[in-house]
């Protein structure tokens, strides 16, 4: 691919910079809050317009799928079967917006002030979804696209993505691709794109205590029936040693360690741990013993209670004995930990802990496994390649101590490996009040696509990649 190819498709999004800009406000302005029933017509209004956007940047095949839930968006471009193809992901809906009384400016008014861009959305994800469209556009207007694109958009990615598993596994034949690139990460901090390769995954699930058949008075029964607060917070405790490691039987059998290429990688990141806890309010950071701050968020396993409730928690006293103690349990997994042996071996281990004085409920809930792209693989050096094209830097490699489940279905359903290439800046205040986006990001990581289509294209004519044919 000639270097004045990408020269011509970067003058075009310069060129287009105004337009762009009023564009991705009109996106903004829709309210497509998919948890909210009252927002289901605005979350296909959002729909909508980003089909129409799609088809006015040059994609001759979109269409909007209907869901039982809200609809998903594909879109496609079909340049030479003989080049690579690249699945793009990104979602339209957004998170609801309260408390709203904590914005300083309305969620669905965007507002620009030293070029920073608030709104709810701009960064999760709608800014980023539009990068993709426009990076593509530049392409298509001014030249030929270097790779086939088919674009997959959904609507209910802040309420658990629920119809969009079963929507992959019934088009796997359209949705085949050589790899999917997804723009919803952070970079690493302002100045500091990167390359994210890895994500934990995730296994749940809630303990029910149960004692007498209800509330017991403290004075008349206290100390010959069990309390179920008690045990609860027994079991609780016993999940853990003094060091921050779990003590579940077997839950580290899977967990591959860190190589010295990584740790050393994540040593040089200018990461100031005293900084991140003051944004945490700690008092003092804690974790596994032996391992940095990232290292214990990034590739370490977790087990985390989410919430705990038992007996009378008004105001005043009511002295009880509660019939019952509740908590909800989740852990973060990393990538080769299956997360249905991981369930199994804390429902065994929570048994054993659990006195004959009370009985013992555990539902389990659902879990994904966590996934890694090697360093080496083709689709991460082309990333690494277009970062530093744009950003005239190095990308930093890291991962991600959070779950993107679709990363796994890609993976397990389609066989195809996923670049986390995203923009926003994690203090960016997605999910909060006044959340906002950078627009030099917006601007580069655009551009950074449209130079990861060009690289790609240029590694598999170069090296004689394989490739699918669509």
């Amino acid at each position: 691919m000639a270097s004045g190819e990408i020269d011509t498709v970067l003058a075009y999004l310069q060129n287009h910079h105004e337009q762009y800009r009023k564009e991705l406000i009109q996106f903004l302005q829709i309210p497509s809050i998919s948890a909210l029933s009252t927002h289901k017509e605005d979350v296909h209004r959002a729909a909508t317009w980003l089909a129409h956007r799609l088809q006015a940047a040059g994609v001759p095949h979109v269409r909007i799928e209907e869901t039982p839930g809200h609809p998903i968006v594909f879109g496609e471009v079909i340049t030479d079967p003989h080049r690579p193809t690249v699945l793009v992901y990104g979602h339209y809906d957004v998170q609801p917006v309260d408390p709203l009384d904590q914005w300083t400016n309305p969620p669905f008014s965007p507002t620009i002030i030293d070029n920073i861009l608030y709104a709810r959305g701009s960064s999760d994800d709608k800014g980023q979804v539009y990068m993709q469209v426009i990076a593509a556009e530049a392409w298509l207007k001014t030249g030929t696209l270097p790779v086939n694109l088919k674009f997959l958009f959904e609507g209910e990615e802040e309420i658990g993505s629920v119809h969009l598993e079963h929507y992959i596994q019934t088009h796997q034949e359209e949705l085949r691709a050589d790899l999917a690139v997804i723009s919803d990460t952070p970079m690493f901090a302002a100045g500091v794109p990167a390359v994210c390769y890895g994500l934990r995954g995730l296994a749940a699930l809630e303990i029910h205590v149960e004692g007498p058949y209800q509330d017991l008075h403290s004075g008349v029964f206290g100390g010959a029936v069990a309390n179920p607060a008690h045990v609860l917070a027994q079991i609780i405790a016993s999940l853990h040693d003094d060091e921050g490691r779990v003590t579940v039987p077997g839950f580290y059998d899977d967990v591959d360690g860190l190589s010295e290429e990584e740790r050393k990688n994540f040593a040089a990141l200018p990461f100031d741990e005293e900084e991140f806890r003051q944004s945490t309010g700690s008092p003092a950071l804690y974790g596994e013993a032996g391992y940095t701050t990232l290292e214990r968020i990034w590739t370490r396993p977790t087990l985390e209670v989410n919430g705990m409730w038992a007996g009378f928690i008004g105001e005043g006293r009511k002295t009880i004995i509660p019939q019952s103690a509740h908590a909800k349990i989740s852990c973060r997994l990393v990538p080769h930990q299956d997360p249905q042996k991981i369930l199994n071996q804390v429902n065994q281990f929570i048994t054993d802990q659990c006195p004959p004085t009370v009985k013992l409920r555990i539902d389990r809930g659902e879990g994904d496994p966590g996934t890694v792209t090697p360093l080496d693989h083709f689709a991460t050096q082309a990333a690494v390649q277009a970062i530093r094209a744009v950003y005239h830097q190095d990308a930093a490699f890291i991962r991600m101590g959070g779950s993107i489940p679709v990363v796994v279905t890609f993976d397990q359903v389609l066989n195809i490996p996923t670049v986390l290439l995203g923009f926003a800046l994690p203090d960016e205040n997605f999910h909060a009040p006044n959340e906002h986006f950078h627009l030099e990001n917006f601007d580069k990581g655009a551009e950074t696509i449209a130079t990861l289509w060009q690289i790609l294209g240029q590694t598999h004519h170069h090296q004689g990649g394989t490739h699918v044919n669509p």
